[in-house]
């Protein structure tokens, strides 16, 4: 692995899906006698019961129809 000349990796996939690491997702690097190792941080986020839903929509309506819908206009 080589680090670019920003100091940047990339973290290999079956490593972030491992630890379960997304785009956004905090990590920190602790050293210890030498070696030093990547952590996941615990999210601040608080999760939402639609979290993993989100960006999943196959609906093909605009807005102005999806706001009829909710308003009952016809």
């Amino acid at each position: 692995m080589r680090v670019t000349t920003k100091g940047q990796v990339t973290i290999p996939q079956n490593i972030r899906e491992k630890l379960g690491i997304f785009p956004y997702s905090e990590v920190d690097f602790v050293e210890e006698e030498g070696k030093v190792y990547l952590i996941k941080k615990p999210s601040t986020k608080k999760s939402g019961k639609f979290k993993r839903l989100r960006g999943i929509a196959t609906v093909k309506m605009t807005t102005d129809e999806i706001m009829a819908l909710t308003r009952d206009i016809e």
